[in-house]
């Protein structure tokens, strides 16, 4: 994606960084994650004063950070999220959830779709697939929690595919506007026919962490 906008971000680096953020929650440090950022900003930082061209150093570094957050980052919550008292049937729910809602979204909207979402953003996307992954993923979450009889009440469970379903459908189109601004239909070629491996993950980078918030809250 980067390249069709001709910036040039630490690549090696940032993947690197990104698999380190994704691992931290294994370290017996709290503080690991923290520092790990810190030095993400520094170290890019200070690389790229002796990397050239030099013209646009602060755009290559911005999009740098950026990968390492929002896949990095946002990721992480996947291993935090595992490490919960019940994590194996959170997991679970957070992707069966997400695989239901996308299933649900395309051939709902496929077959019934008329009104477009955003269509300034992506021109598939309708008002009745989005309908669609809302009912799909809040029967899905209903499968997963009788599967791994987890703790929650009808209405939580409901509440929990709803909240699942728009964060999931958030984070495709965030995605597809990322795509739009950099001019390219897929994010890479790693899965031939399926885009790139982002546009499969896309919508779960959103739902990990919604799941593990609610969680949260529901201990509250």
């Amino acid at each position: 994606m980067a390249s069709q906008t001709k910036v040039q971000p630490l690549m090696y680096f940032g993947i690197a960084w990104i698999v380190l953020l994704v691992i931290s929650y294994h370290s017996p440090y709290s503080s690991t994650l923290t520092v790990l950022i810190t030095l993400a900003i520094i170290i890019s930082l200070i690389w790229l004063l002796f990397r050239y061209p030099r013209d646009q150093a602060f755009t290559n570094w911005a999009w740098t950070m950026a990968g390492i957050l929002y896949i990095g980052w946002m990721l992480s919550y996947w291993i935090e999220l595992r490490g919960q008292e019940i994590g194996r049937g959170l997991v679970f729910l957070a992707m069966f959830t997400t695989f239901a809602n996308d299933t649900g979204a395309f051939f709902i909207g496929r077959t019934w779709g008329k009104h477009p979402m955003a269509p300034s953003i992506s021109s598939g996307k309708t008002w009745e697939g989005a309908l669609g992954g809302v009912l799909s993923s809040i029967a899905g979450a209903f499968i997963i929690n009788a599967i791994f009889n987890l703790p929650f009440s009808y209405w939580q469970i409901a509440l929990a595919g709803f909240i699942i379903s728009i964060f999931a459908q958030l984070g495709d189109l965030v995605e597809s506007l990322l795509k739009r601004n950099t001019g390219v239909k897929d994010a890479g070629k790693l899965v031939p026919g399926h885009g790139g491996i982002l546009d499969r993950v896309d919508s779960l980078i959103f739902t990990g962490v919604i799941v593990y918030y609610l969680v949260q809250l529901a201990k509250l």
